[in-house]
């Protein structure tokens, strides 16, 4: 971190918190987390003599006033500044009983100047500490989240810090650039050196920041699809099997399959893991000339939904005529898709058949034939988004990429002005790092602050 670069000032806390860490209900082991300036008062209430820094010890956890044993548990006790939220930090590991949980949970509530933490105050307050930037805190979100191996290994990357130090990286960079530029303000009435600074600002960040901010937005959204899935929407006529696809694809009914035209109104979603990666698909309502409003309605929005896809399954009706078994709507015309003639168990020769169709596999959604292959398939397009494990940081939310794409613009902006107004140039470098420091909660408002960390579950 270069010395321009500050963390937040540490939070002078009055209160001192505590929160089950753990799931609530019946389990093995509970863990109780408390932190703040009367944490080491709140664990000799109930567990008498401290332990030794970062070493578990066995205590009975007793009443505070009767004396009564509460529980066997281990005591870990974590003296600040050297704990995860940067103050005076404890656990207890209990036993994961209800009634223990509820009576624990009582004494420490009535305990004086102790109270239930709010959802996400621990990490708040270790981000407030210095302990964690917001890109880190949003990694540890996703990792408490991830579903996959690749939102786990993504996740992981990016709460260890990895995205700040390569945003921090080019904040740095933008500051020497502006300490380049207002020094050609103070060299005013020297022209050349005036000149000589202000050409190796630019040259600074056209040899250096430009390229890889560049690259690091034009990356095909890989890591906000691996955070959010990869959505493969099914589409066709009615009656062409789409639901009957989803119930195969999930290995389960989650839609209703029905002869009648029109049965699916709206989309149905299931997430499927293909590859380590997140897979969205959605069942949409059959394309055609709508009846009625509702009918109009869903067909509207599967027109939407399938012109956000990553990929469209094509459906095409193996069993019905040529003529009736429709083509893609206008408003799915280039998108990436699949073609898929479905009822290949109804067909003579299914091959044949979809080659005729313009099918690029055919599959029975019934049966189950050719669903194993066209899974492949999806994998298939799925890995050629790159969305596999990488030690590379990348973009995951979309306030990163809305910051950066102010970044773009502001440095471009710069380098366009020319050395006239020097005082205007450096103020576009300054929004540039301030866009940055928006990222990583070096400047931040706290609506974007609250939003971050409401996220998590009340022990975090």
């Amino acid at each position: 971190m270069s010395p321009t670069q500050t963390l937040p000032a540490p939070v002078k806390a009055q209160d001192t918190i505590f929160a089950l860490a753990t799931p609530p209900g019946r389990s093995a082991v509970a863990v109780y987390r408390i932190s703040g300036p009367r944490a080491a008062e709140a664990v000799q209430a109930v567990a008498g003599k401290l332990p030794a820094p970062r070493t578990a010890a066995f205590r009975r956890l007793r009443h505070p006033e009767t004396r009564e044993t509460l529980d066997e548990a281990l005591v870990l006790w974590f003296p600040a500044p050297a704990s995860e939220t940067g103050e005076d930090l404890a656990e207890l590991q209990t036993h994961g009983s209800r009634a223990v949980m509820a009576e624990l949970t009582r004494i420490l509530g009535a305990l004086p100047g102790v109270r239930m933490a709010a959802p996400g105050e621990f990490a708040r307050r270790a981000f407030y500490n210095g302990k964690l930037d917001l890109t880190a805190v949003e990694g540890l979100a996703d990792l408490i989240d991830a579903e996959t191996e690749a939102q786990r290994r993504q996740a992981l990357l990016q709460s260890s810090g990895a995205l700040a130090r390569l945003y921090d990286g080019w904040r740095g960079r933008i500051l020497e650039a502006m300490a380049l530029v207002e020094a050609a303000i103070d060299f005013s009435d020297e022209s050349d050196t005036q000149a000589a600074t202000y050409d190796s600002a630019c040259e600074l960040l056209q040899a250096q920041v430009m390229p890889e901010l560049r690259a690091h937005l034009d990356d095909g959204r890989r890591g906000e699809i691996v955070r959010n899935g990869f959505r493969v929407v099914i589409a066709g006529p009615p009656n062409a099997g789409k639901s009957s696809l989803l119930n195969a694809l999930s290995r389960r009914d989650v839609a209703i399959v029905s002869p009648e035209a029109g049965t699916t109104r709206d989309v149905i979603e299931v997430a499927l893991d293909l590859g380590g990666v997140a897979v969205v698909v959605s069942d949409t309502a059959g394309i055609r000339e709508a009846t009625g409003a509702v009918e109009q309605e869903g067909i509207r929005r599967s027109l939407a939904r399938a012109a956000g896809a990553d990929l469209v399954l094509w459906l095409i009706d193996g069993a019905a005529p040529a003529s009736a078994s429709g083509t893609p709507p206008e408003e799915l015309q280039g998108l990436p898709a699949l073609a898929v003639l479905n009822k290949a168990d109804l067909v003579g020769e299914p091959e044949a058949v979809a080659e005729q169709r313009g099918a690029d596999i055919a599959i029975s959604a019934a049966t189950g034939a050719g669903v194993p292959d066209l899974i492949d398939r999806i994998t298939e397009r799925v890995l050629d988004h790159g969305l596999v494990a990488s030690e590379t940081p990348v973009i995951t939310q979309a306030r990163h990429r809305q910051h950066l794409g102010a970044v773009l613009l502001s440095l471009e902006a710069f380098l366009a002005g020319g050395a006239d107004h020097l005082e205007l140039r450096a103020e576009e470098l300054r929004r540039a790092a301030n866009e940055i420091g928006s990222i990583t909660g070096r400047i931040g408002p706290e609506d974007v602050l609250d939003r971050i960390f409401s996220r998590f579950c009340i022990g975090k």
